[in-house]
């Protein structure tokens, strides 16, 4: 009885395991630049020689930064957002608001130009990914959970902007 128990849970454990490696080795994510065809492109070499690491590992490679850690989450000045790769306007202060999920939060960008989306399936299901529409540079994602008038939540990595006071 007790071989047959241990068995079963030597089963489930390893079943478990077969079901999640494919989820946790997608979670790695891919370079922005694969994603599409974008009128600023670099090469790996010169995006490194320009980023820092971190904001490498974000814009390029579609890392994110832990919660709650970025200063311009509780920036609450007037001003713009630019991309931190290639100085593209992305966001308005005006649509700014405090999500309470630890990231920058907009409920639109600055204009229609500014952003494109794919879908990233990074962690086993679909979600909607937000990149720079100038160079590609991973951004965060948008949720449905925003406020009027859009019902947006653009949840966005600090380090993938710049902000320039008004």
């Amino acid at each position: 009885m007790k071989l047959a128990i241990s068995s079963r849970r030597r089963f489930l454990a390893s079943a478990a395991t077969a079901f999640a490696m494919p989820v946790l080795a997608s979670c790695g994510g891919t370079p922005a630049q694969a994603r599409g065809d974008f009128p600023i492109r670099k090469s790996e070499a010169q995006w490194r020689k320009i980023l820092t690491r971190a904001e490498y590992r974000i814009l390029r490679e579609a890392g994110t930064e832990r919660a709650f850690s970025h200063p311009l989450n509780k920036e609450k000045r007037k001003g713009v957002y630019k991309c931190a790769g290639c100085g593209n306007r992305l966001y308005s202060s005006a649509h700014k608001y405090d999500s309470g999920t630890g990231w920058p939060a907009f409920y639109k960008a600055i204009d229609k130009g500014a952003v494109g989306t794919s879908t990233d399936y990074k962690i086993g299901y679909a979600r909607t990914e937000v990149h720079c529409a100038d160079c590609g540079g991973h951004l965060g994602h948008i949720f449905g959970d925003g406020p009027k008038p859009t019902g947006k939540r653009h949840c966005i990595n600090g380090l993938a902007m710049d902000f320039v006071p008004a």
